[in-house]
Formats: C-alpha cells, sequence, structure tokens
C-alpha cells in the first residue's frame, strides 16, 4: 500500500470518525498513531507518543490559551457580565430594532471576554431572546440576532482561535488580534446596520412600534455607563498593551486575568467561591484544547510521511496558477461544509496541516488568511443544517421557538457575514493596516 493511499485513506476514517462523534482529540491521534505504524514501524508510532506532546505543550506561547480563558470565565463567575445586555439596552434603545441591535453590541462584549462562541449564545438566549419576545420582537429575529452575534467573539480579539492560529501558522499572535479587530467591527457594523434597514422597512420585526423598545432618560443612560465599563476596559486595555508593544500576548492574557480579578474585587464582586471556579473552567477547558492540538500535531506529522500536503497543494496550485482568489474559494467551500458538522477549534486544526501548504505555496499573507479562516469558521457556525450556535439557541430556549424559525432568522445574518468575507477578501488592508502600525 502506497503512502499516498494511506493519507487519503487516514483523512477519511479521522472525517468519519468525526461525523460519528468520536472525541476530535481521539480520531485524529488514535488515526495518525495507526498510520504512522503503518508507514514506518509500530516502535516509531510507540515513540511518537512519547516525545511529541511533551515537547510540543512545552510551547511558551501555549500559556497564552489558559491565560484568557482565565480571563473570560473571572469575568463570568464573578458576575462582571451580569447587567451586561440591560445596559447596552438602555444605551441603544432610541436606534430601530433596539433590543435587537443590543443583542449584537452584549453578544460581542460578552463573546470577547468569554472566548467562547457557544458559552455567549447560550447565555444571551436566556437574557436577550425572553426580553425581545416581550417587546413582540419578531421571534426569527429575536432569535437570528443573538446566534450570529455570538459567533463575534471568534474575530473580535482577544480571541482562543487567533492564539491557536497563530502557533500553527507560526505567525505573530499580537498581529492577529490587531487584524481581527477592523473585520470584527465591520462585521458587527453589517449586523447593526442590516438590522436597522430591516426594522425601518418593517416595524413589525419590534412589535409594530417606532422602536420597539422602551425609552430612557440621560440620566439612566449614565448609570448604564457604570455598568458596561469593566468589559471594554479590559479588552482595550490588552489590546493596547499589544498594540504598544508593552507585553507579548501571552503577557496580555496574564495581565488580563489579573485586571479582571482587580475589577471583580473593585466592584465587591469577587468571592473565592467564584475564582475557584474559573479556575476549574479553565483547566478544563484548557485541557480540551491541548488534547486537540496534541491530536492535530500527531496529525500533521502522519500526513508529513504520507506526501499528502505537498502533493494536493501542488496540484491545487497547477490547477489554480495560485491564483489567491481561486484558493481561498476552494478553502471557503471545505469551511463552510465541514463547519456544518464540525466545531470551530477541531476544524480550524484538522484543515490547517492540509490548506496551509497552498497557502505558502501560493506566498499569501498569512495574517490576512488567518482572518479569513476565523471568519469562515464564525459563518459555519450558524450554517444550516447543523449550525452548532442554532442548536445552543434551541438548546436553551426549549420549545419557546422551533427550530426552522431560527435558521429562518439567521439566514439574513449569514448573508451580512459573507459580506464582510468578500471585504475582507478584497479589502485586505481591513486584516493589514493595523498590524503594520503596531509598535515591537
Amino acid at each position: 500500500m502506497s503512502s499516498m493511499v494511506i493519507g487519503i485513506g487516514g483523512v477519511c476514517l479521522t472525517l468519519v470518525l468525526m461525523a460519528l462523534r468520536v472525541p476530535i482529540a481521539v480520531a485524529l491521534g488514535g488515526v495518525s498513531i495507526g498510520g504512522i505504524m503503518l508507514l514506518i514501524s509500530g516502535r516509531a508510532g510507540a515513540g511518537m507518543i512519547s516525545s511529541v506532546p511533551f515537547d510540543f505543550i512545552g510551547n511558551w506561547s501555549l500559556t497564552a490559551v489558559p491565560m484568557f480563558l482565565l480571563m473570560g470565565y473571572v469575568c463570568t463567575t464573578t458576575g462582571l457580565t451580569n447587567g451586561l445586555f440591560r445596559a447596552m439596552q438602555v444605551l441603544l434603545s432610541r436606534l430601530p430594532g433596539g433590543l435587537a441591535i443590543t443583542g449584537v453590541a452584549a453578544s460581542a462584549l460578552f463573546a470577547s471576554a468569554s472566548g467562547s462562541s457557544v458559552a455567549t449564545s447560550s447565555a444571551m438566549a436566556r437574557i436577550a431572546v425572553p426580553e425581545m419576545l416581550k417587546y413582540r420582537y419578531d421571534p426569527s429575529l429575536a432569535s437570528g440576532v443573538i446566534a450570529a452575534s455570538g459567533t463575534l467573539g471568534s474575530l473580535i480579539p482577544p480571541s482562543i482561535l487567533m492564539v491557536l492560529y497563530g502557533i500553527y501558522a507560526e505567525v505573530s499572535i499580537g498581529k492577529l488580534f490587531i487584524a481581527g479587530f477592523l473585520p470584527g467591527l465591520v462585521s458587527a457594523g453589517l449586523y447593526i446596520g442590516m438590522i436597522a434597514l430591516r426594522c425601518r422597512a418593517n416595524p413589525a420585526l419590534m412589535g409594530g412600534t417606532a422602536d420597539g423598545t422602551p425609552k430612557y432618560s440621560f440620566a439612566e443612560k449614565l448609570s448604564a455607563l457604570k455598568e458596561v465599563w469593566p468589559l471594554p476596559l479590559l479588552i482595550f486595555a490588552v489590546l493596547g498593551g499589544i498594540f504598544t508593544g508593552i507585553f507579548s500576548p501571552t503577557e496580555a492574557g496574564a495581565m488580563g486575568a489579573i485586571v479582571a480579578t482587580l475589577i471583580a474585587v473593585l466592584r465587591g464582586q469577587f468571592t473565592f467561591k467564584a475564582f475557584w471556579q474559573a479556575l476549574t473552567y479553565t483547566v478544563v477547558g484548557t485541557s480540551s484544547i491541548f488534547a486537540i492540538l496534541i491530536g492535530t500535531l500527531f496529525f500533521t506529522r502522519f500526513l508529513a510521511l504520507t506526501g499528502l500536503p505537498n502533493e494536493l497543494a501542488d496540484a491545487v496550485l497547477s490547477i489554480t496558477g495560485g491564483n489567491p482568489y481561486l484558493i481561498i474559494l476552494g478553502v471557503a467551500l471545505i469551511y463552510v461544509v465541514l463547519g456544518m458538522f464540525v466545531e470551530s477549534i477541531g476544524l480550524m486544526l484538522l484543515t490547517l496541516p492540509i490548506v496551509l501548504p497552498l497557502v505558502t505555496g501560493a506566498d499569501m499573507n498569512l495574517i490576512w488568511f488567518g482572518i479569513i479562516v476565523i471568519k469562515l469558521l464564525e459563518i459555519g457556525l450558524v450554517t444550516p443544517p447543523i449550525g452548532l450556535n442554532v442548536y445552543v439557541i434551541k438548546g436553551a430556549l426549549g420549545s419557546a421557538i422551533p427550530i426552522q424559525t431560527i435558521f429562518r432568522g439567521v439566514t439574513w445574518f449569514i448573508v451580512m457575514d459573507i459580506a464582510a468575507l468578500l471585504l475582507i477578501v478584497y479589502v485586505p488592508e481591513l486584516s493589514t493596516w493595523l498590524p503594520e502600525l503596531m509598535l515591537e
């Protein structure tokens, strides 16, 4: 059996195992070790198990993962995210479709702090959707906006996906963070603009009133600012430190965790029980991510031995002539299809060993490509038939809104995501301008 046949068979078997809901780390690691045993020997496979994980986990850059997770969990468990939706509701009440726009802003801030699209969608579904339904918002808009907005945390830094991509692609994590800022704002802006225009044209979407939200006084809006300031301050402090070169992304994660803890103490919301809970969640989350990373490393070694990535890269480059837009189109199709079935971290780490040789062969900017990949992962989270965030919303709401209604609601946001993706692709400066200004 040739090495190429073994490589193709390994990829197909991995996809089958993942479709059967075998844990991603197990699927990647098991297939890779078995494949290496076939290609070389049983001793080679056993040797990789004993040496590769320890060497890889010793990578200092990986410490950014638990630090940013801890920052997010401290914000969540100490209640720094409590009242976020209410505060944004007060501040944005005058806009057409104000409650839906509030859902975008609150979800983006929550996701940036928590680092998890799933956690954001689950939490905001329980808070924001009932409030919108109370004011007779269309159920598809109420649920769709939360399902879609929860994904924004992947693009608006700090983002765990960016940390993992930067480590794997060997590019600056700090530049990735800064590169995602403008595309994230553009995505949120497109959501908000679409909601405002739709609600202005069809007031029935927001309960049939002029703006679909209650009115608040200036004093109430000023009070709301006191509730919402910790998260923007935390995020901009982290990004500002990276942008000015004061600290590295790894140090930024640690500083973010410290600042989040200090804010909780100053606001009287810190408890040792909450902090212990944040530490527990961080350990569990880090272990899960690292297990997938180790499985991916095995998979990369296995594919390298088969020569499949290089052969595939040569074939695709010969067909496309190295045209970056054709390569991106092909990658987009892969990500959107697989994104219906596989969660974001697993999908990105599964595909990077195959697509990165294409990108480097075409001499494409890896920072720019990283932002494109993360945007594609966002789209996959809400794309039918198995958009993960949609099912998270359904699980949080129970029988209140049918699954078909939620999918109908996210359709408008998928269109906006595609528009944002096209802007990122055809206007690379959205992703490259700010990183070029960084002080390092």
